[in-house]
């Protein structure tokens, strides 16, 4: 049956079984067969450790006695990494003390031996229907704002449109992703959006920018290294790779990545096993790799800049990211949702955005991209007096490369055909390029003039415009 990933219900319970009696682990596996859960088994307390930390997992049932690791340091070691994940203590009739300990320590129910397969389901069955429960009221609360936007990824351009529907239907997978755009255009944003809205989400998203990393330290950086593994090294370190297991490894700039490292890269993601600078020891790794670049790879490859079985590793799914300036429509979106970020985030408390400096930052081309409208809208906040943002809030080089006055309006170098013009011809031309820049969007575009929906319906007809 096909799983819908969009459907927080159709997904299937993953529970992890750790007990050193393997023919009881099985037959606990067995019986949740009817419950259609998906049950791993570990058959010790240290192999249940591995998986607790590289996996993910919704329920854990494990024993209390085992000879290694005991079921309260399970349970400690599940809390930690899966905090939402639900744990059973199965255990004997004499060990009621250690019982309160586990119940005091979060467990979410005790079954005692030998085990009623009955009860046991019936547990399984309410702590599923719990984490069912919570995956409805997240994906409900996510879903409020998915008209414009996906874990702050924001738009409602076609673009952008595209953009959000290519994460809806990645995030849930472990598909190796490629993230292609200018620089300021979002690309760790959309890394860690993939990343939130995973199964991975509760595992380290740890982001790498190769560009900002020396080529003498970069592997380290990517694999670890022993203690003494070269001049320096005077401590065991743990890499991004091991660091991330379990989780998402965002690497920026991959284009700077030199040819040595490559080929390294290239082994690992095929063998799913990194080895520390210094060591001989393999150790398996479970990374979702996301990649990201604004480096044209495919020229790259012609050079021999860049391997071509690396990029076509990378790049099972290519994401575009548009410049701002391919998506005007979006700006008015953008400037609201820094404002209202950067004001929880700052304490200031502001009317809004006056239409002059409004028509500024929509008409402005933005080399900087998301990252500069950004800045400068954090920088209009620390200048801002009146509390609200006006064309004199704006950086004075933003106004001059925009091509503005200081009173918000086009030069008139650009407008003097309006000059001697009735009001009515004014007004429509202004409506007309608002209407342009929001890309048709009236509710945008009332917002960018400063006047009532109703209004500027009323003019978009009584001027004939579309």
């Amino acid at each position: 049956m096909a799983v819908n990933h969009h459907d927080p219900a159709s997904v299937a319970i993953s529970v992890l079984i750790v007990d050193d009696d393997e023919p009881h682990a099985q037959a606990v596996a067995d019986s949740l067969e009817t419950l259609s859960c998906d049950c791993t088994i570990a058959t010790s307390g240290s192999k249940g450790v591995e998986l607790i930390e590289s996996q993910n997992f919704d329920i854990v049932i494990t024993d209390l006695k085992m000879d290694d690791v005991d079921g309260l340091a399970i349970l400690r070691k599940t809390k930690a990494e899966l905090p939402d994940a639900e744990v059973i203590v199965l255990t004997a009739h004499s060990s009621i003390p250690s019982v309160v300990t586990a119940m005091q320590g979060g467990a979410y129910t005790y079954l005692t031996k030998p085990l009623d397969i009955q009860e046991l389901r019936s547990s399984v069955d309410k702590a599923s229907s719990r984490i069912r429960l919570i995956r409805r009221n997240v994906a409900l609360s996510r879903g409020l704002d998915e008209r414009f936007g996906f874990e702050g990824v924001i738009g409602n351009s076609p673009a952008m449109h595209r953009v959000i529907e290519q994460l809806k239907n990645l995030a849930p997978t472990d598909t190796t992703v490629l993230i292609l755009g200018e620089s300021g255009t979002g690309k760790e944003l959309v890394a860690r959006a993939l990343h939130q809205n995973s199964p991975r989400k509760s595992k380290p998203f740890v982001p790498l920018n190769i560009s900002a990393l020396p080529e003498s330290i970069l592997e380290s950086e990517l694999w670890g290294h022993e203690a003494g593994a070269f001049t320096g090294a005077a401590t065991r370190r743990i890499g991004k790779f091991e660091f991330a297991n379990g989780g998402t490894l965002f690497l920026d700039e991959v284009g700077e990545m030199p040819m040595d490292t490559q080929i390294k890269l290239l082994r690992v993601l095929e063998d799913r096993k990194i080895t520390r600078l210094g060591s001989n020891d393999e150790k398996s790794i479970n990374v979702r790799l996301v990649a990201a670049t604004n480096a044209d790879l495919k020229g790259m490859m012609e050079k021999g800049e860049f391997r071509s079985d690396l990029y076509y590793r990378l790049s099972v799914v290519t994401i575009y990211l548009p410049p701002l300036r391919d998506r005007r429509e979006d700006i008015p979106l953008l400037i609201e949702h820094f404002l209202k970020e950067l004001c929880k985030r700052n304490g200031r408390d502001v009317e809004g955005i006056s239409r002059g400096a409004r028509q500024v930052l929509v008409s402005f081309d933005w080399p900087g991209n998301i990252r500069q409208l950004r800045n400068v809208i954090e920088g209009m906040l620390a200048l801002d007096t009146d509390g609200k943002l006006d064309v004199d809030d704006l950086p004075t080089e933003l106004a001059t490369l925009a091509g503005h006055s200081q009173d918000g309006f086009p030069a008139a170098a650009g407008t003097d055909m309006l000059v001697g013009r009735p009001l009515n011809d004014v007004e429509k031309y202004y409506i007309a390029r608002a209407l342009e820049l929001t890309g048709g969007r009236r509710e945008e575009t009332a917002k960018m003039l400063g006047m009532g929906e109703r209004t500027l319906y009323r003019k978009i007809k009584e001027y004939d415009l579309k």
